[in-house]
């Protein structure tokens, strides 16, 4: 956890370590290996990668978290209010959920961002449309076999109303599995808008992400990997370090299933990796 913490700053404060102007073009520097002026070399315009990268990062990163909150946010007020409504309310949010669900998720993100243009913004809108239907189906089923609690059923004869039920009682206690998957699912959420970027459907020039500058550099992998391998590892190690964070949330949010998966591992004679 500290060190995605770390990361994030680094990210924030980006622009105080780039040795380069990120968007300048010089044709006359244009795909020149690593030196001191360009540590990571140059791309196809002249432009510094290694800028390029650090530029990247709060794009990339920051519109991948807001993906994830979006998701989070739409996808856990439909499940909470379908589990906790039920009958006709649970069954008509459900069937919307078993629709978007039907479609491949990468496919349905693909045909959303083509419907809504080119730009980063609208990928975030496309993502964010295909990710919402887990966490409703997860909060729902929280929801489920929350409201036959007795500190709810205490609740209702207390004379507290639904809203005062589902923000005091019902909402932090389903929001804890949700989180866990939340941060579980930001490396994935890194991942696809990098793809929606390489096809074109994301930022757009001269913005500098990911996904884009692999797409911009992909033509000239073999005479000048550089141009594709540091955006690509820098997917790479931002995927792990949240899927680290992710761990570390899961231990701390959900310490019994923690505990009882490697009371699992004991069982069948295996060691907790």
């Amino acid at each position: 956890m500290t060190l995605t913490v770390a990361f994030l700053i680094l990210c924030l404060a980006a622009p105080a370590f780039m040795p380069n102007d990120p968007h300048y073009v010089d044709l006359k520097n244009a795909k020149l290996p690593p030196n001191d002026q360009y540590p990571w070399g140059t791309d196809g315009m002249g432009r510094c990668v290694f800028s390029r990268v650090l530029a990247g990062a709060s794009t990339t990163v920051f519109s991948a978290l807001a993906i994830v909150g979006l998701t989070l946010a739409i996808g856990s007020l439909i499940g909470i209010i379908g589990g906790y409504a039920g009958g006709m309310v649970d069954s008509m949010l459900m069937r919307i959920v078993d629709v978007f669900l039907a479609f491949p998720g990468m496919v349905l993100a693909l045909a959303v961002a083509g419907m809504l243009g080119k730009g980063l913004d609208n990928a975030i809108i496309a993502l964010a449309a295909v990710g919402w239907p887990q966490y409703a189906r997860l909060s729902r089923s929280y929801v489920l076999s929350l409201r036959q609690e007795n500190f709810i059923l205490a609740a209702k004869l207390n004379g507290q109303t639904s809203l005062s039920i589902l923000f005091r009682h019902i909402l932090p206690n389903t929001m804890r599995p949700v989180v866990v998957t939340a941060s579980l699912s930001i490396s994935g959420t890194i991942l696809s808008l990098a793809s929606l970027s390489f096809l074109g459907l994301g930022a757009q020039p001269p913005a500098a992400e990911w996904g884009s500058m692999i797409a911009d550099g992909r033509g000239l992998m073999q005479r000048f990997p550089w141009m594709v391998f540091y955006p690509g590892m820098a997917i790479f190690i931002t995927s792990i370090l949240f899927n680290l964070l992710g761990d570390s949330v899961r231990d701390v949010l959900d310490p019994l299933d923690s505990k009882h998966m490697f009371a699992n591992l004991k069982k069948k004679g295996r060691k907790p990796a």
